[in-house]
């Protein structure tokens, strides 16, 4: 079954800047900031507000802050760092100690900044967790075009490619299979049209990356 497409992350979607803060001048004063760099500001005054708001498929990333009014920022970061790999988090705060500071770098955010803090700094952290948005969008629309690729291959030529890639010669794959060597070739050639593969060497690491867990 063919899956759902992931826009292009290569496109020229302008990247979104989520920031959640319920201090409406940190919002108003980083909306504007953002807004001036090119990015797309969207402020959340809550961290359930901003959970209700459906998923992009354009680089970005989230400014949080670490006390909210429902859920904390450290929590909130939980949920996004599990459902949402091509979202880096930068972390804001009034005042931060040294095991939050490690908590939170320790749960994948980009960066952990204390209040007040230079728009320049915050810029560049943006920048940074933007080019890390754009790769993991890109490795994502990569590993997806490779699956519906495989979700193509025929029941035969999946165990076809299977033996290939464990290092079997024809031959031993026709044995395996009960079928000759002719036939083994034909799937394997089909195999690698399909996969567009141009190597086995291709194969075999197109392979490794089916294999791995999906991430969310």
């Amino acid at each position: 079954m063919p899956h759902a497409p992931i826009p292009d992350a290569k496109s020229h979607t302008t990247p979104i800047v989520f920031i959640v803060d319920d201090d409406i001048s940190v919002r108003e004063s980083l909306e504007l900031l953002i807004s001036s760099a090119g990015w797309q500001p969207q402020t959340f005054v809550s961290a359930r507000d901003f959970l209700s708001r459906p998923r992009v498929f354009v680089p970005s990333c989230l400014i949080l802050d670490v006390n909210l009014p429902d859920l904390n920022g450290l929590d909130l970061q939980q949920r996004v760092a599990a459902d949402r790999v091509d979202m880096p988090i930068i972390f804001i705060t009034g005042y931060g100690d040294v095991p939050m500071t490690v908590r939170a770098m320790k749960a994948g955010a980009v960066e952990f900044l204390t209040k007040p803090f230079g728009d320049e700094v915050l810029l560049s952290a943006i920048r940074s967790a933007i080019e890390r948005s754009h790769a993991a969008l890109g490795q994502q629309a990569e590993l997806r075009s490779l699956r519906d690729r495989h979700d193509q291959l025929s029941r035969r030529e999946r165990e076809v490619m299977a033996l290939v890639v464990s290092g079997l010669l024809n031959k031993q794959v026709g044995f395996e299979l009960g079928i000759s060597e002719i036939t083994v070739k034909a799937h394997r050639g089909a195999v690698m049209r399909k996969m567009k593969a141009g190597s086995l060497a291709d194969l075999v690491t197109m392979a490794a990356r089916l294999r791995r867990p999906p991430a969310n």
